[in-house]
């Protein structure tokens, strides 16, 4: 495994980036490709393995929750690794399940956010004043992108029902999370994810957050596989099922994929406590998740 992920650092994006390209140039199998740009104009970079039917794997929608593109890369190194010396992941012949699956990972969607988050207003770059304004310049907490906006309320899924919950709550404008902007589909993120998943026809998607251990799985009408791929993940894992109620309810990238591709899709929330949740925490999260993430490859 890199010496860099086992250190654990909280990491900047553009440490992040010299991490991505280390890990392409250590597994030649590993291909990447920039699908888009943040509202600042960051690289948000998908990485692929195998030539078979696609999965998705996505993290960090949120600022402060940046430590789920962290556990990705470490999957992704993991994986690889075990692929290329042909040895069996969580008792599992990985090299075999890629001649029938691809997996497709984007650690970081939000990759300003995260920055923000992590570095404070001034990461925002021209957006600053805003962010300064929604925040009090206090940004541990921002989840949002930089134009204050939350990608997971911005999802054409329930959007006008849920734009009517943020407004009940108070929340009319750019906002440090929750807003789920002046449209479905406005933020650059948004597009760039809706574009691929029309492109690529996933099998199924995972979107990870954090915190909560618990796996969301339905959004309009019951789909008997994805019930039971969810009892198998959660049997995995030892996460619960649950409901999403209120303003978790529509607006999110789970909601979108099942809505508009009728395939199953699964919110993640990783770990304990509150967010953000220490870095050093990634290890024992991802121990606990990793023969749940190698199992979500072959269904």
């Amino acid at each position: 495994m890199m010496p860099e992920l086992i250190q654990m650092k909280d990491y900047t994006q553009a440490q992040v980036r010299t991490l991505e390209r280390k890990l392409c140039s250590e597994y030649p199998q590993l291909r990447n490709v920039i699908i888009g740009r943040s509202c600042l104009g960051k690289p948000i970079t998908a990485f692929c393995i195998g030539r078979g039917e696609p999965i998705l794997m996505v993290g960090a929608f949120h600022g402060s929750e940046r430590l789920t593109g962290l556990l990705l890369l470490l999957f992704l190194d993991d994986f690889c690794r075990h692929v290329e010396a042909q040895q069996p992941m969580a008792g599992i012949r990985i090299e075999r399940v890629l001649e029938n699956r691809c997996l497709t990972v984007i650690p970081y969607i939000n990759p300003d956010g995260c920055d923000i988050a992590l570095l404070g207003e001034t990461a925002g770059g021209h957006f600053a004043p805003l962010i300064h304004r929604i925040t009090n310049g206090v940004t541990t907490h921002y989840n949002a992108n930089a134009r204050g906006v939350d990608l997971n309320h911005n999802f054409p899924a329930g959007w006008e029902d849920l734009h009517k919950l943020e407004q009940a709550a108070g929340i009319y404008g750019p906002s440090p999370t929750r807003y789920g902007g002046s449209a479905p589909g406005s933020e650059p993120e948004t597009i760039c994810l809706m574009e691929l998943c029309k492109q690529a026809r996933f099998r199924h998607v995972l979107a990870f957050h954090s915190q909560g251990e618990v796996i969301y799985h339905r959004y309009g009408k019951r789909n008997s596989r994805a019930d039971k791929m969810a009892q198998i993940l959660s049997s995995s894992s030892g996460y619960t099922l649950e409901e999403p109620t209120a303003l978790a309810t529509g607006g999110g990238f789970k909601d979108y994929f099942i809505d508009c591709f009728e395939r199953p899709g699964f919110t993640i929330e990783v770990g304990l406590g509150e967010n953000p949740l220490p870095v050093d925490e990634v290890t024992s999260i991802y121990r606990k998740l990793q023969e749940m993430l190698v199992l979500s490859i072959m269904m």
